[in-house]
């Protein structure tokens, strides 16, 4: 902030101004916001809002730029975007497979089916795989010894 005070104060014009701000601050937000905005807690998330809405009303900002929920929301899609696009992305192979919905509902922004997390994720050591005659078996053992 001092230093877009001193370029205003060397007589560079608004939009100069809006310009270097750009440049510097916002692209500072932007960068790598898909990676870092996850962690990103809300009192952060705050201050950066604190900070472009302080800029935005002493001029340095231009008015529409967008607050930084919109900035975060937009760097992720544009992320997954790319991904999509390119079949060559190290991404890519991660991507779950295309599905295809036969009936028609409100737009989506991806036709990508999601991963069923309870079937990749169990094994047969996990709570889950116990069959109800196992769990009958372990109740009669425990009620024996007693």
């Amino acid at each position: 902030m001092y230093a877009m005070r001193v370029l205003r104060a060397h007589g560079l014009p608004d939009t100069s101004l809006q310009d270097v701000f750009r440049a510097v601050v916002v692209s500072h937000i932007e960068y790598a916001a898909p990676a870092w905005s996850g962690m990103c807690s809300a009192a952060d998330r705050t201050r950066l809002d604190s900070l472009l809405r302080r800029s935005k009303r002493l001029g340095y900002c231009r008015i529409d730029q967008l607050d930084v929920a919109d900035m975060f929301s937009a760097a992720d899609d544009n992320f997954f975007s790319r991904i999509k696009s390119n079949s060559l992305h190290v991404l890519q192979p991660y991507l779950p497979d295309h599905n295809d919905i036969p009936y028609q509902l409100r737009a989506r922004s991806q036709s990508l089916a999601l991963i069923n997390k309870l079937n990749s994720l169990m094994t047969p050591t996990s709570s889950y795989a116990y069959s109800t005659s196992t769990l009958t078996d372990l109740y009669i053992r425990v009620n024996d010894i007693h």
